[in-house]
């Protein structure tokens, strides 16, 4: 057995922390200072970890290649099974041209172009980051933007500032379901409190988009419907994330967002010319101007309702108990690792939710979507294997980070960190959002962040007195505003809208307003650890 140690090097904690910390230096100086590709930094931080635990910590060989490997699988499922199923959904609608279609209903939905800056890169934005995540809002959200006539680089800024709200809950809940496994908490939980944090950002995020769009006219001229639209995506998310299904809590509250939107008699006045020629400076896509047959139309917004309704059945009692049953519970082999206290950590064993998992009912809702629009077998299969191409680099980063961050946590290398940052005492309630800020504005991933440093916080957490599902939710809840000043995001960004090499412009406009939120959720953090919104808290 091998016992996880606090102080291996020389019994200083400060050192301790010092050398524990180097594979996080490692990757976060390759990324961010470097510009190494994200898939190289994950492998070499993972090599670090591993050298760090075997030498430093006394971890053996064997273990530590162990520890890597369980941290690798678990990156491919459930994580990556969740996201390669889900972008298979989206590739389908793509290659029938009903993505074509659902652009076109959202472009008739209203002429108003602050009105159409809420529906396309808010609300199916926040869809599209539900069901994708790993920077396709960003991309097909400018994309779509630019054919309905607004500038490329106004589009880019509107398409990252509106890619925070649903972060934390993309890809089918991937961050938040990373988070409580890395850190051990249950899920529900997890999702629970982070669902009483973004929800506050969804009630600014759009009243900043509108500003955006047309300045201090269009807030006067349109804050209703954006407040309505912020307030009906944040009780939808809220309520799905701590009473239904955190998997489902983006998908409700966008679906929650575009229906309040569409029904607030303020986004259907037309637009004056005045404000249309001032705002949609570029060129409108003449594809706008097609009827599509309402069957076909129908269609279009079938996958989406079928991932809906597949997850809402799998939340009945009875189907979700039989799901359950297909879980499967193994010894992991060559592992066997005790806490400092002499506790077996929970890692020696591994679940495996077969069916339960969010990614084989995407995979079930996929095999449905093909049949309503459809795509043959051999497509579809196709399909699926032009996806796994397309996400080879996110997966090898995904599976190198979550490799790293079990090497980390089985080896004793995160509790160091942890109880060396647990000296900052009440002041970690600030630090925490900004800690997963920096990861993901580093990464560009809001799942990297959580696997980088939710073990930290966590540990932190409990030697501080503070509540660990609270700084683990701070950690993701923060790292949603790094998004939009990630290299990776704002490269995608560029990319999409024709701005290739502008990066640094687009970060210049975004960071101010990256830092304003961030700031407001580290405050709100704050509140909750004390009686002034502890009230906020399960």
């Amino acid at each position: 057995m091998y016992v996880q140690e606090l102080e291996p090097v020389a019994g200083s904690l400060g050192l301790s922390a010092l050398v524990a910390a180097l594979p996080l230096v490692i990757v976060l100086v390759l990324l961010g200072g470097l510009r190494m590709k994200a898939h190289l930094a994950g492998l070499t931080g993972l090599l670090g970890a591993v050298l760090v635990a075997c030498l430093a910590y006394g971890m053996p060989w064997d273990q530590a290649a162990s520890s890597a490997v369980q941290g690798a699988v678990f990156g491919l499922f459930p994580i990556m099974w969740i996201v390669v199923n889900a972008l298979w959904v989206y590739r389908m609608t793509v290659r029938t041209r009903h993505f074509d279609i659902l652009r076109r209903s959202f472009g008739r939905l209203s002429d108003d172009p602050r009105i159409q800056a809420l529906v396309v890169a808010f609300c199916f934005g926040a869809l599209l980051e539900a069901l994708a995540g790993f920077g396709a809002p960003v991309a097909i959200s400018a994309v779509m933007l630019v054919a309905l006539g607004f500038d490329p680089v106004r589009a880019a800024i509107v398409a990252l500032v509106a890619n925070t709200a649903p972060v934390a809950f993309g890809a089918m809940g991937t961050p938040v379901v990373t988070l409580a496994q890395v850190t051990g908490l249950p899920l529900d939980s997890v999702a629970s409190v982070v669902g009483r944090q973004t929800p506050l950002l969804a009630l600014v995020v759009p009243l900043v988009l509108v500003w955006l769009v047309d300045g201090r006219r269009g807030l006067r001229d349109t804050w209703v419907p954006a407040v309505v639209c912020g307030v009906a995506f944040a009780v939808a998310q809220f309520v799905a994330s701590n009473y239904v299904s955190a998997q489902l809590a983006d998908i409700a509250a966008a679906m929650a967002g575009a229906g309040a939107l569409v029904a607030v008699p303020h986004a259907r006045v037309p637009a004056s010319e005045a404000v249309r020629t001032s705002v949609l400076t570029g060129v409108r896509s003449e594809e706008l101007d097609e009827e599509d047959p309402r069957g076909e139309v129908l269609r279009a917004y079938a996958p989406y309702a079928l991932i809906v309704v597949i997850f809402s059945v799998a939340q009945i009692p009875v189907i979700k108990d039989w799901l359950a049953g297909a879980t499967r519970k193994t010894d992991w082999p060559f592992l066997d690792v005790a806490a400092p206290n002499g506790d077996p950590v929970g890692a020696n064993v591994f679940t495996w939710p077969i069916v339960s998992t969010g990614g084989t009912l995407v995979l079930f809702a996929g095999v449905a979507t093909a049949v309503v629009l459809g795509v043959h077998a051999r497509v579809a299969v196709k399909e699926w294997a032009a996806t796994v191409y397309e996400l080879r680099f996110a997966i090898l980063t995904v599976t190198s980070v979550l490799a790293l961050a079990y090497v980390m946590n089985l080896s004793g290398q995160a509790a160091t960190i942890g109880y060396f940052v647990a000296a900052a005492g009440a002041g970690l309630a600030f630090l925490s959002p900004v800690l997963g800020w920096f990861g993901v504005a580093v990464t560009g991933s809001d799942t990297s962040a959580n696997a980088l440093f939710g073990a930290l916080q966590v540990t932190a957490a409990r030697e501080s007195g503070l509540s660990p599902d609270l700084l683990a939710a701070a950690n993701s809840s923060g790292g949603v505003l790094g998004k939009m000043i990630s290299p990776q995001n704002l490269t995608i960004a560029c990319a999409a809208v024709g701005l290739a090499g502008k990066e640094g412009d687009l970060l210049r406009k975004v960071l101010p307003w990256s830092l304003v939120l961030l700031l407001v959720m580290c405050l709100i953090v704050v509140g909750q650890s004390t009686a002034v919104l502890g009230w906020m808290l399960p």
